[in-house]
């Protein structure tokens, strides 16, 4: 998330904060799944089969499911090998496994056969960078008791909810109650007098408020801090806020992405669609072919490309970029534009309905110099309306723009 316009020295507080980040990220897992909502991305950016998209990794989840429109070509990139080690994986699985096993393993998070299936069937699909990470990690996949989706930083933090629910049993069986619903009123009725007068403690609002539980979910300290300078009840505040407009004016039997981690595994009915039955086989018939992983940042990759990129999926990091590195943030959005084709569209995400970086940055030199926002058309009042339907909802800004001609 972006920083106030005024830029102030970061305290010892927040170089702590960001070191501690910065050494979780760079050594594990972060997503275990996507954390943005693709029905809602598709809708912005209308792809079409002449498409050629740059989507940053993540999970790779989403990745896949714009795969499934068809479109010319993917770029998934990520600075974090660990991220594209998990899309390996997936493709491997696409390729070489049948789907109720291939469900097995990422819907349900646990194949009872795994380790063989790794050592005899997906291992030889791997790049040396994937072998060397899932080598040592085949077990997540494996334990009768466990999930994949306790595993990784976000993971983690799943684990934990769920041993808290095990000694608050009143809470556990009205979360599970509410997300077996078929009605928005029954759906509405649990959480408004079950759920919502047991899960608001004291404890959770803390553990909410904590720099760690941010970092374990992917979320750096400048992201924390513009979410409490813009929530009147700070982190936990704005994380309730997103929790009960979900569960009170969205369907949750579609919405894969909360029941995941509170019941540590997907349905057949509630999951991402790369893991329903046909759109497997879609992929495995060849969409999935069309996808090509990179380990490097965004600058790193569109520099090293000739082709045209008419889509950007972006995610949040511009936000922590702007704080930390405004220098490469600028030299990014540079090799955007350079790479982007003449009808591009961008979309992110960011913790800030307005990112001051968007004002600040500046591109060119001399007297071709121009700001950012004079390059690009956004779209918000489409924005504000996907905003709405978004399944997730934990971001406060939705962005989409065009590269103007």
């Amino acid at each position: 998330m972006s920083l106030p316009a005024a830029k102030t020295k970061p305290t010892l507080a927040d170089r702590i904060d960001q070191q501690v980040f910065n050494a979780i990220y760079s050594r594990a897992l972060v997503y275990n799944t996507c954390w943005e909502d693709p029905a809602v991305d598709r809708i912005a950016l209308d792809l079409a089969p002449d498409d050629t998209l740059l989507v940053i990794t993540s999970a790779g989840c989403n990745v896949l499911d714009y795969a499934l429109t068809g479109p010319h070509r993917i770029h998934a990139v990520d600075a974090n090998p660990r991220q594209n080690a998990l899309l390996e994986l997936k493709l491997a699985g696409i390729h070489r496994l049948d789907h109720s096993d291939f469900f097995a393993v990422f819907g349900h998070g646990f194949h009872p056969e795994f380790r063989d299936l790794y050592q005899d069937v997906l291992r030889q699909e791997l790049s040396p960078q994937a072998l060397a990470f899932w080598d040592r990690r085949a077990a997540w996949f494996g334990n009768p008791n466990g999930s994949f989706y306790f595993h990784g930083l976000s993971g983690i933090v799943a684990r934990v909810f769920h041993g808290y629910l095990k000694v608050r049993p009143r809470l556990a069986k009205s979360v599970r109650d509410l997300f077996e619903t078929d009605s928005l009123d029954d759906q509405r009725h649990i959480y408004d007098t079950r759920v919502q007068p047991l899960i608001w403690t004291p404890s959770v609002k803390w553990t909410l408020s904590r720099q760690i539980t941010m970092s374990m979910l992917g979320v750096p300290h400048p992201q924390r801090k513009e979410v409490q300078a813009q929530h009147s009840h700070g982190v936990a505040g704005f994380v309730r806020d997103s929790i009960e407009y979900v569960f009170r004016q969205l369907p949750i039997s579609s919405n894969y992405f909360w029941s995941v981690y509170l019941r540590g595994r997907y349905t057949e009915h509630c999951c991402p669609e790369y893991l329903k039955r046909e759109n497997f086989a879609a992929l495995k018939a060849g969409l999935a072919d069309r996808i090509h992983l990179h380990t490097s940042t965004v600058t790193e990759f569109l520099r090293s490309t000739d082709e045209s990129i008419s889509k950007f999926v972006l995610l949040d990091h511009m936000d922590w970029m702007s704080s930390y590195y405004p220098e490469a943030l600028e030299e990014e959005w540079a090799a955007i534009l350079q790479r982007a084709r003449s009808d591009a569209r961008i979309i992110f995400r960011s913790a800030h309905a307005a990112p001051s970086y968007l004002e600040r940055i500046e591109l060119g030199a001399g007297a071709a110099r121009t700001r950012l926002c004079d390059r690009l058309e956004f779209h918000p009042e489409l924005a504000q309306r996907l905003t709405m339907l978004d399944r997730v909802h934990t971001y406060a800004g939705f962005h989409i723009a065009d590269v103007r001609p």
